[in-house]
């Protein structure tokens, strides 16, 4: 179970330092000692920023620091003015959408009630749309009971009730008491069994210790407490019944005053000091006679009860009354009301007295203060009966609940499809296009007909119209439209989806995408071949260093700027997260295409990934004798076909040295057949030399770009075929599943996605395998018409098992509808649109505030950042500190040589915390290096957040130090880790702080 604890209860100002406060903080952290099994997470408000440094200081050790979430929001919120109305409902959307980043599996509220003057924000989703299942601590429903009392101030009575009708949205209820659980089912109607009673007991603090007597005096002398007391704490309001215990306590008899004091310990507003001191006066109580403390700090607490000879708790009403327990567990002796939960606390009978009854309460109190064997009765029964209560034990019934509740919860889900089928813009390229993608549209299209009513966006669709007979059925079926027609009619569809590639078929999508976001069926994972032409063509200059450096960091971008082959770049640096973060879900083909992604960009980038396997029509007939004649092969030719674009990554060069190492290049009989365009490069000039110099070019034969039917003919015709690859991109071979589908037998090395394929249907080689084992292997099958006939077999039983047309059809349907009903990019969008639809007036500056707040937020597209501060490196851009800029320059170039691939080094410049600035230009300005094009996102703001780590230089003047302090709350605020280094005087000093660096990126995941 991943669970999600919002702790503003521990944050706010009208909870933190009170009971509930102190109840939510014990309460996690019993349920973070008991869940080991389960995935815990923290949910804090940013708004609170030393909170967030002491509840961070609280879990270090017990939760990962990336487990602690600080969402942030728009200030000021709070309920009370009126004027942050729209901040208030924008706040708790942002929140909302915080969470679904979080992907929770349940998320539990440790306090409903907040928000009403401070800027804490907690509500239970109006439209969870059964996503995310909610419980909510339930402590008591005291104002709803006593609402005459308690709600009379208008503002007060709209924001209780408001949350009282988020808290009947909650799916569970975790009671405190078992009175409080019956308030629920009574007050609430909630039903019985979505309300749960976990108890309460009192942290370690709370017990007996009878070691302290030396220090009763210095407690008492501290509060201005002269003699043996009595002592209440608990707050100060209507149903504390502190007036009451006041005249109960004015009636004992005067001797026992005399003898005692009434400590009220507690804070106390100045108008209740002066309304209780009054009170007392009149009723006669003598000036020292009561003692109003003020706040106490926690450590003092437990003094106090060691120290009083009898606490008292009056109150007419309470959710569980856990001072009366701290009392107890510290052996202080206690009555207290017999009313709503204090009797589950208390439970003897003898201990209590009817609060509304002074006299009563006054008897007790009297017989307590009287009798030294019922002191020592209510001590003994006291410290039996606070035995009984333990945080673990509510933890344990908390997280047992919170499992049933999701269990139920997943059970009752159902994935609702709509009746009328959803309009789909389907964005590809289509046949005739020499594109392996848009063979793959023209056989999903149909199967995802069924499900949705589909126009084809493609860039060619003028074209496609014209030479529609190259698939007769798109032509038939699909409305063909352009990406201009889409753009102006895209409001018209209920569902986008993209197949994206690494070819110039895709460009048309770039600028879609950006306009109006959908789900990428990510056929190549690597992007940078697509953009590097757009950009040395002049198509769109500056688009691939851009994309560089919004992917990769500086690293990238010095990677360019200092390489002699701009291949390097192409090949090494995918350049795709823009697509990967505008697009609503992502679909990949292979599990290696989600390890790329991790291993590029961190695993919460691909945590929503859906992968569906890859499809393949099978052929309808396979007449081989006709296609060989087509060919001009004879029946008696051995034909070996390897299929697709030739090319260094396809290993063809290694096919054919193996292919004239086996004994097929001695026999006339046997022929191989590249069935693909021709490299154009060296690489294919080696080839042709290599056939000629066999001189085998009757049997070795390249046959150039193969349309569609002279690609199926050749998979008809074809004996065995050998699809082979390196340097995968994370593409998916099709050509592999044609040969499957076709019954050849094919050899594959285990390569990219290619590795995840079984043994059964193909004959698999090692990824980097010898030119020899390659040539055993076609000796293998040319020698066996038998193993041929098993592995032809076993490859059509496998794409009909696993790879059929209407179970894939099916699978995108379901990815499809997954990531625009429940993920969290769709749920961005809901998100976005329910704010703009709030109706209070907002200022620019509010508008401004939700979009970095959401963007802050966001989990899905955050990764490893080293957020290298420019600052004091810009000081010391001179002549004079030249020996030290050099130390400096060598200590960066090696520290982005040996960058983790998924950490990105982001050079940053500010004169305030608060407005961080991307400052890429100026780290080129420091290495002496020339940039092709100025970034564009220089200046844009930089968001520390909790996968980051800061990196600052340090000099010995007094604003190098204060900035360094900044820095440094910062990132204890935010969950970052904060490196601050010294400016280097020596190499060694540089050495070591390169291992210090490389150290904490490379062993931990900050």
């Amino acid at each position: 179970m991943r669970l999600l604890i919002d702790l503003q209860a521990c944050q706010s100002s009208s909870s933190r330092t009170r009971g509930i406060g102190r109840y939510s903080i014990e309460l996690a952290k019993a349920m973070v000692r008991q869940g080991a099994q389960h995935d815990i997470h923290l949910l804090l408000n940013a708004s609170f920023t030393e909170a967030v440094r002491e509840i961070r200081q609280i879990f270090a050790g017990q939760i990962l620091p990336q487990n602690i979430h600080v969402w942030q929001g728009v200030l000021p919120c709070n309920e009370l003015d009126s004027a942050n109305t729209w901040r208030l409902r924008a706040n708790e959307l942002i929140r909302e959408q915080a969470i679904r980043e979080i992907g929770p599996d349940i998320v539990h509220i440790s306090s409903l009630f907040e928000g009403l003057s401070d800027d804490a924000v907690v509500s239970v989703p109006a439209m969870n749309a059964g996503r995310i299942p909610v419980a909510v601590t339930l402590y008591d429903l005291i104002p709803l009971i006593n609402a005459k009392t308690y709600l009379e101030n208008q503002q007060v009575r709209a924001w209780y009730y408001r949350k009282a009708q988020s808290l009947k949205r909650a799916d569970l209820l975790l009671a405190i008491s078992e009175s409080s659980r019956q308030e629920g089912i009574k007050y609430l109607f909630s039903p019985a069994d979505r309300v749960v009673n976990i108890s309460s007991a009192v942290d370690q603090r709370f017990q007996l210790n009878t070691d302290e007597t030396s220090e009763f005096a210095e407690i008492r002398h501290k509060y201005g407490l002269h003699r043996e007391f009595v002592m209440y704490t608990g707050g100060i309001d209507l149903r504390k019944n502190i007036e009451g215990l006041i005249a109960a306590y004015a009636q004992l008899p005067s001797e026992q005053r005399k003898a005692h004091q009434l400590a009220i310990v507690c804070s106390v507003h100045e108008r209740d000091r002066e309304r209780l001191t009054a009170l007392a006066a009149t009723l006669g109580l003598a000036s020292d006679e009561l003692v109003l403390t003020g706040f106490v700090p926690d450590q003092d607490l437990p003094k106090l009860y060691h120290a009083c000879k009898l606490f008292v708790f009056p109150s007419w009403h309470e959710g569980f009354g856990l001072p009366a327990l701290e009392a107890m567990s510290c052996g202080a002796p206690v009555i207290a009301a017999n009313t709503s939960s204090l009797p589950e606390v208390v439970e003897w009978s003898e201990a209590m007295f009817d609060p509304r009854d002074i006299y009563a309460m006054r008897a007790k109190m009297q017989q307590a203060l009287e009798d030294a064997t019922f002191r020592e009765q209510l001590v003994k029964s006291g410290l039996v009966q606070a035995k009984k209560f333990s945080w673990d034990a509510s933890a344990r019934t908390a997280l047992n609940a919170l499992q049933a509740c999701l269990e139920q919860h997943q059970s009752q889900r159902v994935d609702v499809v709509n009746q009328a089928r959803p309009r789909m813009a389907y964005v590809s390229p289509i046949p005739p296009a020499q594109s392996g993608i848009a063979d793959y549209s023209a056989e999903l299209l149909p199967e995802l007909a069924a499900h949705y009513d589909i126009h084809i966006i493609t860039e060619q669709s003028e074209q496609s119209k014209q030479s529609g007979a190259s698939d007769p059925w798109l032509a038939a079926n699909f409305p063909l439209r352009s990406p201009a027609w889409f753009v102006e009619h895209a409001d018209q569809f209920d569902r986008v989806l993209y197949h994206f590639g690494n070819s110039m078929f895709h460009e048309f999508m770039l600028d879609l995408m950006r306009l109006h976001p959908g789900v990428v069926v990510l056929h190549d994972f690597y992007h940078s071949g697509l953009l590097a032409h757009l950009d040395f063509t002049a198509k769109r200059p500056g688009i691939w260093d851009q994309a560089l450096f919004y992917s990769h960091g500086f690293a990238a971008t010095l990677k360019k700027a200092t390489v002699s082959d701009l291949s390097q770049a192409i090949w090494e640096f995918p350049s795709n997260h823009e697509v990967l973060e505008r697009a609503l879900g992502i679909v990949v083909h292979s599990e290696f295409s989600k390890a790329l992604g991790r291993a590029w960009y961190g695993p919460a980038v691909t945590k929503e990934w859906k992968h569906v396997p890859f499809l393949r029509v099978m052929p309808q007939q396979i007449d081989r004798t006709k296609a060989r004649a087509e060919l001009g092969v004879s029946e008696d030719d051995f034909l070996v076909c390897s299929f697709g674009i030739l090319g260094p990554t396809k290993l063809n060069q290694d096919l054919l040295d193996a292919w004239l190492a086996s004994p097929l290049s001695q026999d006339t009989r046997c022929k191989l057949i590249f069935v693909g365009k021709h490299d154009d490069g060296a690489y294919g000039e080696k080839m042709l030399e290599t056939i000629e110099r066999a001189g085998l070019q009757d049997r070795v034969t390249i046959t150039g770009f193969a349309d569609l039917d002279l690609f199926r003919r050749y998979l008809s015709a074809a004996n065995v075929a050998v699809q082979l690859r390196s340097l995968s991109r994370g593409e998916t071979s099709g050509t592999v599943f044609d040969c499957l589908a076709y019954g050849i037998p094919t050899i594959i090395n285990k390569n990219g996605a290619m590795a995840e394929l079984p043994d059964g249907p193909l004959i698999r080689i090692e990824e980097q395998f010898a030119v020899a084992d390659l040539s055993d292997q076609l000796q293998r099958l040319w020698e066996s018409v038998e193993l041929r006939e098993q592995y032809s077999v076993a490859a059509q039983q496998y794409i009909e098992q696993h790879h059929a047309p209407s179970e894939i059809g099916l699978r995108y349907r379901d990815a499809v509808e997954d990531f625009y009903l429940n993920g969290a990019g769709a749920a961005l969008r809901s998100t976005m649109r329910n704010i703009a639809c709030l109706e209070h007036p907002r200022t620019e500056h509010d508008v401004m505030g939700v979009a970095n707040a959401l963007e802050q937020n966001r989990i899905s597209s955050r990764r490893r950042r080293l957020l290298l501060s420019m600052n004091e490196l810009a000081q010391h851009h001179g002549q004079e500190h030249q020996q030290q800029n050099a130390r400096i320059k060598d200590f960066i170039l090696q520290l982005l040589e040996r960058l983790p691939k998924d950490v990105m080094l982001l050079p940053m410049k500010a004169e305030l915390t608060t407005d961080i600035r991307i400052a890429a230009q100026d780290l080129a300005d420091y290495l002496d290096l020339q940039l092709a094009v100025a970034p564009t996102f220089d200046l844009e703001p930089v968001q520390v957040g909790p996968v980051d780590m800061i990196l600052n230089f340090v000099a010995d003047s007094s604003e190098s130090i204060q900035w360094a302090h900044e820095l440094e709350l910062l990132a204890q605020v935010q969950g970052a880790i904060y490196q601050g280094v010294k400016l280097p005087e020596t190499e060694d000093d540089v050495a070591q702080i390169l291992q210090t660096i490389l150290s904490v990126l490379n062993e931990s995941s900050f």
